[in-house]
């Protein structure tokens, strides 16, 4: 069990986790419109939508509207900026651990995020042998594109990690579009990688500093792809739905997501 000062030093000097080129990643620009909120990456003069905008508009939104209408709007907008702030601090220290570079952040938030980031350290990357990509873009030809936190070594099974926080432990049952994502990064690292990614997890980390994990491995994951290729299905028939009540002609282009 790492002590306050053992994981202090990690901050300090760099990384534990040894770095393999084993895949060459290419880098897109990321662009959110302001009105929307929808996130797209731009990757060669192509615009896919992100992975998160398309699970955001395709799912079932009754669970946060009954939590907005039960502790009120302003509170829950309060609520969803604050974790959002905690969320981006945690993933600084993760990345900055796993990159070897020295990072600190003394703000209120950072404090909070820290411990959090240091558990996930302690727990959650112990298994992982080395790592091939922090931080990366990855995209599906066509489809759709994202970031993901990690792709590495972990037990011995190449793997795609996502780090959350949350207010509260989950259940299984309420974070499957986290399934979903992973899979998602899966297969657009698989097509274009050549690789054979088998196991996703997910890492989360409450205030009171609660770890969980969830894993998914071969079948299971298989079983998260075809789950996400529905919702991808649907968000498609969404915007085709949307341009012909627009009564805009459609054209191959606009399925191509031509920038």
């Amino acid at each position: 069990m790492m002590g306050e000062k053992d994981i202090q030093e990690f901050h300090n000097i760099g990384q534990k986790i040894k770095y393999h080129e084993k895949y060459k990643y290419i880098t897109g620009t990321q662009i959110t419109d302001h009105g929307s909120g929808k996130r797209v990456y731009d990757i060669v003069g192509t615009r896919l939508p992100s992975v998160t905008t398309i699970l955001g508009a395709t799912k079932n939104k009754k669970f946060l509207q009954d939590w907005k209408a039960r502790v009120g709007e302003e509170r829950a907008e309060q609520i969803k900026n604050h974790s959002s702030r905690r969320g981006t601090a945690m993933h600084k220290f993760l990345e900055s651990y796993i990159q070897g570079v020295g990072y600190d952040d003394l703000t209120g938030i950072g404090q909070e995020a820290k411990p959090m980031a240091d558990k996930v350290i302690e727990i959650g990357l112990a298994p992982v042998e080395e790592y091939y990509g922090s931080e990366i873009m990855l995209h599906y030809p066509g489809l759709y594109a994202g970031s993901t936190d990690l792709v590495c070594l972990h037990n011995g099974l190449e793997t795609i990690v996502d780090f959350k926080q949350s207010n509260r432990p989950k259940k299984d049952e309420w974070i499957q579009d986290y399934y979903m994502q992973i899979a998602a990064y899966a297969m657009a690292h698989d097509y274009v990688h050549g690789s054979q990614i088998r196991q996703g997890v997910i890492m989360i980390c409450t205030p009171d500093l609660y770890y969980q994990e969830f894993k998914m491995q071969d079948a299971d994951l298989r079983h998260w792809k075809h789950e996400w290729l529905k919702r991808m299905n649907q968000y498609y028939e969404i915007l085709r739905d949307e341009k012909e009540q627009a009564n805009v002609k459609m054209t191959p282009e606009d399925f191509s997501n031509k920038a």
